[in-house]
């Protein structure tokens, strides 16, 4: 079963730019490979541009079959050539193009799926499941607070112990 997510940043002007992520799109998947491969407005606008994602992947990538069943690779052959790059419905299997843009944060997050992540300009944010305050606005929380290192460990995520994003600050004694 899919966990799916938006991705979006947010324009100089206050519009949403948006894509749909079909898989994993959970903060300790998508939110993780957001955090640590998508940190200037030039690569996250790249990513945006594709369209609709299946997964999200370290690389954006190259054009590529959509899966290994397009091809007469075995499905580890396909992993080992392809398994980094970020796989889009349009680029990669010829759908048509679709990026959404919205007017503001409230409307996105109508529209949204399980997983909303954020670019503000400085780092991820994420909404989860369409979370609102009292007034009905959009809560947010900066995706490296959420995130569990040990989860983390245990998916595979390589160097949690040394993140300084993780490190515990010394108590004043």
């Amino acid at each position: 079963m899919a966990t799916r997510s938006n991705i979006a940043y947010r324009t100089p002007e206050g519009r949403i730019v948006s894509v749909y992520c079909h898989w994993d799109g959970y903060p300790a998947h998508n939110g993780e490979m957001l955090r640590r491969h998508y940190t200037t407005n030039e690569k996250i606008a790249e990513l945006i541009s594709l369209g609709s994602l299946s997964s999200l992947r370290p690389e954006i990538g190259v054009k590529h079959d959509f899966s290994s069943l397009d091809t007469d690779m075995t499905s580890e052959e396909f992993d080992a050539k392809y398994g980094e790059m970020t796989t889009a419905y349009h680029r990669d299997r010829g759908e048509r193009l679709h990026v959404s843009t919205y007017n503001d944060i409230p409307s996105w997050i109508d529209d949204m799926e399980e997983y909303a992540y954020l670019w503000n300009g400085r780092e991820w944010l994420v909404n989860d499941h369409g979370e609102r305050d009292d007034n009905g606005f959009p809560m947010f929380s900066r995706v490296v607070d959420i995130l569990d290192p040990n989860q983390l460990k245990e998916m595979g995520w390589d160097g949690v112990d040394q993140d300084p994003a993780f490190q515990t600050q010394p108590e004043d004694a």
